[in-house]
Parts: structure tokens; sequence; C-alpha cells
């Protein structure tokens, strides 16, 4: 059937015809009412009957229809005239890449540049659940001026579909059997299919990337990769066979690098190849760099900002001495002119495998990056807390950086299956949402080490840090040689971070972190931090923790003695445990100058001060914690805290407030707005609010003496006293007494007597609250009794002159 000139389908004159295949006929159409020409395929009158037929011509249009860009062909309507169906498009000047190819080779500039643009319209289709599936040159047309478009949907796969069986002169039946598939159908191309198709499996956007490298590969040699004489022959090349070799010294201005990328896309194996087209695009992108002619590569920023600019593609399958030969060589973009980046937020990393087994990993990288960028001087980098506020949410990194008061912000994401391990990272100038460096990064799970410290690496040189030669061999160390022990590292600080018992697990990796490299130095400082946090909020006995912790942290120093985190915590231990404010003072400032952008450091430092009474101190140093933590529950909830402990409770309830907005189950931040309450007189609200932590806590010994200490302040003894009981009959969850809850719960009730008598049992158990016992303000009743001033010269914090301060 060929429709005259004049014929009207609906609002559409049919100007010429265009072309015909086996799923249509093609014609140039006018459109009155909006003045332009449209192309329009129409399905045949012998094929308009054959339901297959006609679900094959509804399923383009719906997978085209469902995607707007540049390389994808735009489709304007569907339907329905005198029972012929139709498809009306975008109208096309140019020619199919297939009669391009007729003449021979596309000089490799040009075909990058195409490659490019085919790249990004898969990513586009991908990111729809849209798989093409019968990808080649008659389907990929080239536009007069130099466009790429993606044509001829008709056999996507749609995320949900059956795809249906076709018949069209150029797909093979082979007698196999497909998932959702009639038996003996195969779907696509011959000598363009990947080998699950050829088979007949279950095929996903990775069957797209390698026909993809099929027609990079004809494009760039003018033969097709796979082609043999007989469809036998294809089918086995397509299964077996390797094409021949690109070759960069040929003088055919091949770049380096491509012969590896297009091998990438032809992996016989999907799980080999580039596991999306949005992957190829990155490599592909690097590997361009100022290689392509005709029309622009990239898409415009504003259409695909994440992917703006150049990036470094890298794959390592070695460790760091091949990642600096490799590196050498790799195209690299240049940051735009200007000053140096003065501060940088690490978002966390995507676990693009949503494997929950592998979320240590993705979260260890992003920490490692954090604590190993925190080294640079004169770099502000945001601590890990706020930066895990972005977790799991898609979000622009401009928009991140802006809220986070950062001039750059990093984002990458982690794929890990079996061995194979894929990372990519970009870097981008939050000041105008310019691309500054990407990079993707392949090879084993055992590079992992390797990979974070290159980038690392990369980032301090195109954020232009002028960095010493000690301070680049700080950053070039590893800490550890042992792979397999940072990987047990990276749970024992993934678990460190969910707090609660995860600290018991924290403990546990660490100490096996270490038995397989017994001077891996931070191994040795998360297992300190892990044991001396347990010891503060009573999961471990404090005689037991805080001498183990000193241990571990020296340890660390020993080894590596610029580890300004371990001084921190030593700093917490002189001041927690052994009461010593002028050695807590040492190793905080200490912590500080080496680790400036480490903020348990900073707030720690804060509560010490305020235990000496310089408060004009102790808010600066909780300020710049907050500066480098902004969205961090806990360092809210510290600076709430602060508050609390010089008496200002009405300014304690919002930044506490603030810290159980970002974190509902803060338990501390229940505990400590339910002191404030109670404090202010609002028992009630004080009562639900340690009612909520003690739910959250499992029973946790403090929080029932604050708890007891509010009923027992409402009126309400006879509760109070219940509580009470519950905390002298026998150990807490944690699985040993803690004397001083039972201290406030006797405070509470006013039996000073016996609120003295455990608060000497307290300061034997050397718990870690006598440190700031005297701004408890729960314990305010006895500081009129004749007892208190000695007992807190008992406990050696302070000198005569300062506690004289406090009466």
């Amino acid at each position: 059937m060929t429709l005259p000139r004049g014929t009207r389908l609906g609002p559409y004159e049919i100007v010429a015809p265009l072309g015909s295949g086996g799923m249509g006929e093609v014609y140039r159409a006018h459109d009155a009412r909006l003045r332009r020409d449209v192309a329009i395929k129409v399905l045949p009158g012998k094929f308009a009957a054959d339901p297959e037929r006609l679900r094959r011509l509804q399923q383009e249009a719906q997978a085209a229809g469902a995607l707007n860009h540049p390389s994808i062909l735009t489709i304007y309507d569907i339907g329905t005239h005198d029972g012929v169906p139709y498809i009306v498009s975008e109208l096309l000047e140019g020619r199919t890449l297939r009669a391009l190819l007729q003449s021979g080779p596309v000089a490799p500039g040009r075909a990058l540049g195409f490659a490019l643009q085919v790249a990004h319209g898969l990513d586009a289709a991908q990111a729809r659940g849209i798989v093409h599936r019968d990808l080649k040159p008659e389907n990929l047309f080239v536009t007069h001026d130099g466009r790429m478009k993606i044509l001829d949907f008709g056999l996507a796969k749609l995320r949900e579909e059956t795809p249906v069986p076709a018949r069209d002169e150029e797909i093979t039946s082979l007698p196999t059997q497909h998932q959702g598939t009639a038996p003996g159908v195969v779907l696509g191309t011959l000598g363009y299919m990947s080998p699950e198709q050829v088979r007949g499996q279950p095929t996903d956007g990775r069957s797209d990337v390698f026909s993809f490298g099929a027609i990079l590969y004809e494009m760039l040699t003018g033969a097709r990769a796979f082609q043999r004489d007989t469809p036998a022959d294809t089918i086995s090349a397509i299964l077996t066979k390797e094409p021949s070799q690109l070759d960069p010294a040929s003088g055919a201005g091949i770049p380096p690098g491509l012969d590896r990328l297009l091998r990438h896309c032809l992996e016989k194996d999907p799980a080999r190849r580039f596991q999306s087209a949005h992957d190829l695009a990155f490599d592909l992108e690097t590997i361009s760099g100022g290689h392509t002619t005709g029309a622009p590569a990239r898409m415009a920023p504003e259409a695909h900002p994440r992917r703006a600019g150049r990036r470094l593609a890298f794959w390592s399958a070695a460790g760091a001495a091949v990642v600096a030969a490799l590196v050498g060589g790799a195209w690299i973009a240049g940051r735009p002119s200007g000053g140096a980046i003065d501060s940088i937020a690490v978002l966390p990393f995507a676990n693009a495998g949503q494997d929950p087994e592998m979320e240590y990993l993705s979260d260890g990288i992003t920490e490692s990056l954090i604590h190993s960028l925190s080294k640079l001087p004169h770099l502000r980098v945001m601590s890990r807390n706020s930066v895990f506020h972005y977790k799991g949410k898609e979000v622009d990194a401009r928009e991140a950086g802006e809220a986070l008061k950062v001039e750059a912000v990093l984002t990458g994401r982690v794929m890990q299956r079996g061995e194979a391990l894929s990372i990519s990272a970009e870097l981008v100038d939050v000041r105008d949402n310019s691309h500054l460096w990407g990079a993707q990064y392949g090879g084993k799970s055992s590079d992992v080490l390797s990979v974070q410290q290159e980038i690392a690496r990369q980032i301090s040189d195109n954020l232009r840090v002028r960095l010493t030669g000690d301070e680049k061999s700080r950053l070039a160390k590893r800490p550890t040689e042992s792979n397999e022990a940072y990987q047990l590292y990276l749970k024992g600080r993934f678990f460190w971070n969910q707090r609660g018992k995860g600290l018991l697990k924290a403990t546990e990796y660490f100490d096996q972190a270490l038995s397989l490299d017994p001077n891996y130095a931070q191994a040795h400082a998360g297992s300190a931090d892990a044991l001396t946090v347990l010891a503060f909020y009573g999961f471990r006995p404090a005689r037991e923790a805080f001498p183990k912790a000193k241990a571990r942290a020296e340890r660390a120093l020993a080894i590596e003695p610029s580890l300004g985190e371990a001084h921190a915590t030593l700093g917490y231990i002189a001041f927690h445990y052994d009461w010593d404010l002028g050695a807590a003072e040492r190793e905080y400032r200490r912590g500080i100058e080496l680790a400036p952008n480490h903020p348990p450091a900073h707030y720690w430092y804060a509560i010490m001060l305020s235990t000496k009474g310089d408060w004009d101190g102790a808010t600066a140093e909780m300020e710049k914690a907050m500066s480098l933590d902004p969205l961090s529950p806990f360092v809210n909830v510290q600076a709430g805290w602060l508050h609390l402990r010089r008496g200002a409770f009405d300014e304690a309830v919002d930044p506490i407030r603030k810290g159980m907005e970002l974190n509902p189950s803060i338990v501390i931040g229940h505990l400590l707005l339910g002191h404030v309450q109670t404090l202010r007189g609002r028992f009630e609200e004080g009562i639900a609010e340690m009612g909520e932590a003690l739910r959250l806590s499992d029973g946790d010994a403090w929080v029932k003496g604050s708890l007891a200490y509010a009923f027992a302040a409402s009126g309400e003894g006879k509760r109070a006293r219940a509580l009470l009981e519950e905390l002298l009959e026998g150990p807490t969850p944690a699985g040993f007494r803690r004397s001083y809850p039972i201290a406030l719960a006797y405070a509470g009730l006013g039996d000073r007597d016996r609120a003295f008598t455990f608060l000497d049992k307290a300061r034997e158990e050397k718990d870690p609250m006598m440190s700031v016992v005297h701004t408890d303000h729960l314990l305010d009743g006895l500081h009129s009794d004749p007892r208190w001033l000695p007992y807190l010269r008992s406990i050696g914090l302070l000198p005569d002159s300062e506690l004289a301060k406090i009466r």
C-alpha cells in the first residue's frame, strides 16, 4: 500500500513517501494546525489486522513517547484513520548510519561524537526502564547538522512488559526459548544481538551496550564485528569470537583506551560489561575528550548536569603503582580559573546494587574519603553525620552544597558483583555548578583501598590544594596492606555509626581487623572510640572499657603519631575516666591541630571547657563543631546539652529538638529534652520524652534513673520508687549495675543520704558522668549539703578556686 499525495490521516496530509521496511511505511506529512512537516509511520493494510504487529507499533509509540531526549526520535502523536494505525514523529533530514557507512569507516573524532550521543540517549531510555533490543545502523539516523537520533523502539522492552514475537525480515527465528516470549523466537537483528539475545535468555540494558559496541566497532573500522557468511557462523562468532583490536599507533587517530572500552562493551558475560549506558557514557566522555568532531558530544549542562564536562576514566586491576601509571596518561578536565576551593562535602556514595550486605562498603568508602580529605590543610570537610542526612536520597549536588555551605561536592556510587567492583565519582563546583573532575574505576574488590586513595589524591589536585612533601606522604600512605582488614574496619565503622548495640558489633569487627593487621592504626583508634562510647552510655563497666580503650588509642599513635582522632579519644579518656583536665586539654588541642575537621574533638573539648567554667571557649568550640556538622543529630543535641549544663534551659530546647527532627530515634535527644522540660517544671512533657527514651533504649539505666527523678519531682513518688526498685534489684540490660542513675533517683526523692551513698559508689566505679556531675542539674538539690564540695574535691576535677564558683 502506497498512500498518494494529499491523502489525509486524521489532521495530517501526506506529502511524499520517505521509505518502507518490515514494520511499516514512512511518509512526509504536513500538520496544518501547527504549520509544520512531520514523519508518519503507517502499518500496511496486510498487517493492520495482525494483533502482534499492532501491538509492536503501539509499543514503539509508548517507548519512544515516554522519552524526551535530543538523541531519541521525538514522538508527537499516535492514532488510527479508517482502520489504518499510524505514529507521528519529528521529521528528520539526513540519512541512516547504514547509508553513511556505505562510504566506509567514519573518522574517529566524528564516530566518538556520534557514539556519545547514542550513549546518552540509551542512558535516558534505561533511566525510564526501557531497553531498545534492536540497536543497529539502520535504527540510527544522522541529521544534516551532524546529530544522531535513535529510531524504532518497536522491539523495546518496557518495565513489566512481555515482549511480542517479531517477524521482520531482519529478525532471525532460532530454536530457543525466551521467558515471556513465544517458543522458538529470538528478538533482535543478527550481527548486533548480544550473546544472551541469541540464546533467547532474558535481556536488560547491558544487551544494548553490547549492540552499541558492535556499532562503534563498525563505524571505526568499516567492518561488521561478528558478521560471517552464514547465520550459524555469525551466531558462533557472537558467542565465541572477538573482533580484531584497534591500534592507536596505526595513525588512524584512534584515541588510547578506546579498544579497551570496546572490549568492555563486547564482553560475552553481561556481568563483565558496563552495567549501564550511564557508566558507558561516563567512560566514553573521558576517552573522547578532545577527540570528538562535529556535533557536540555531551549534553548541555541544563539537560544533564550530572555529566557536564569531561571525566577521568580509569580501570584499576592492580595496586597503587598501576593506578599512578594509568592515571598519568588519562584525560583529566582542568577546573575553571579561580581560587582554590576551601570547603567540600562528600555525599554518601550510592549502593548501586541495592545489596544490604554491601551497605558497609558504600558507607565505608564515603567515610574513608572524608577521613583522607580531612588531612588536607585549609580545607573544611563536612563531617559524616551531616552528609549522611542525604543518604538514599536523590539530591542535586549544587542544592546539597548550598545547604551545607560548601564550595564543592563529591558524589559517587559503588557496585560490587562477586569480586568485580565498580566505583564512579564526580566532583562539582557548587559556585557555578561546573564539573571539576570525574572518574570511573573498575576491577577487583581487592582494589578498593587503592581506589579510595586515588580519588582523594585527584580531588586535592583539582581543588588546587597546595601540599607539602610531608602532607603528600600522609595522603598517600596506606593505612594497611591487608584488604581484608580494611573491609573489616569499614564494617566496624558502619556499626559504630549506628551507636547503641551496634557498638558491640563494631568492637568485634575492629578486633578482627587487628587480628589480621596488628599495626593497623585506624582500627586501633576505631576500637578505642567504640569502647569509650560503650562505657559512657553504660554498655560496659568503665573500669573494664576505658583502660583497654586507652591502650588502643596509645597504640594507634605509636604507629601513626599524626592521627588526630586518636589524640581526641585520649582527651576524652583523660577527662571522663582519669579526671585529669590538664591532660585532657592537651590531647584535645593536639587532636584539633592534627584533625581540625573532626567534629567530636570540638564538641568533646567544649564539654570539658564548660566543666572549667570557660563558657565562652566552650561555646566557640561547639559552634565550630556545628559549622562542620550542621545536619548531625548528635551535634545539635550536644549543643543543646551545653545550654542545659549552664542552666539556660529555654535556650537548650531548640537545638535538641532540631537534633530529634534529624533523627527521631536519637535516645540522648529524648533524654535531655526530658531533663530540660522537667527542670522547667513541665513535668508531663519531660516524663513523656524520657518515657520515649526508655522505650528506644530498651531500659537504659541512665534513662530509668532520670525518669525516676522526674516522677519524684512531679509528685508521683510511687512510680519513682517502682523504677528505683528495678535499678536496685539487679544488673541492667548491659549486664551490670550502674550506681549513678540510682543516685539520680534518690536525689529526686529527696533522700540525700542514699544519693551520696550511690554517688560514692559511682566514683568508685569511675563512672564517666562524674566528670560533669557538678553541672547535672538533676543534682541541684544536693548543692546545699555540706558533703557536696568535699565530694567534688575528692573527684579531683577542680581546684578550690573553681569549686567556690559553684556555690
